[in-house]
């Protein structure tokens, strides 16, 4: 039940395949299919990481940084690359503090967006923190500053569910295939 060293991230994560595959553009909206995605919930001097997401769904709010996984990458490669990608940090990941997913349907019900979400919890290692692709705003916050970002409750928990981890060691731990 985790506990464990944790696994330093830096630069890239083994994978079995050469990637990104680019064949065809991922289907976002109005998928075919649920998207698998990733999402860090990162904390430095016990303060977890937000970002301000820069495009739909939930454009201009506040969440954990995070994407889609790409075909051939492996969930840690995945999480690597978008931390790089958005904020120019590099992490430590602990192990998955949540498996979540996130369906919005349109007025008229159908699925607008769907993904399957895996929160791995993370310790910052080193970077400056930069705001790049995908958002518009990146910031270490404290916990009891959390209801001034007006996050989802599903974040809010999971954020609280990481921290809560990583005070007793109980995530799962990662599992390298």
């Amino acid at each position: 039940m985790g506990g464990g060293q944790g696994l330093l991230c830096k630069g890239s994560w083994p994978s079995p395949h050469k990637y990104p595959y680019k064949e065809q553009p991922i289907k976002r909206h109005y998928p075919d299919q649920p998207l698998v995605g990733v999402g860090a919930v990162v904390f430095k001097n016990g303060e977890v990481l937000l970002v301000r997401r820069g495009q739909e769904p939930a454009r201009d709010s506040w969440s954990l940084p995070g994407g889609l996984v790409e075909l051939g990458e492996t969930l840690a490669a995945a999480i690597v690359r978008e931390l790089a990608e958005e904020t120019g940090l590099t992490v430590t990941l602990l192990g998955v503090a949540a498996v979540a997913e996130r369906i919005f349907p349109d007025p008229d019900g159908r699925i607008a967006y769907h993904y399957v979400l895996v929160d791995y919890l993370c310790d910052y290692l080193e970077g400056e923190l930069t705001p790049g692709s995908d958002i518009t705003a990146a910031r270490f916050v404290s916990l009891s500053d959390l209801p001034d970002f007006d996050l989802p409750s599903f974040t809010a928990d999971v954020i609280r569910r990481a921290w809560q981890q990583k005070q007793k060691g109980g995530y799962l731990p990662l599992i390298k295939g």
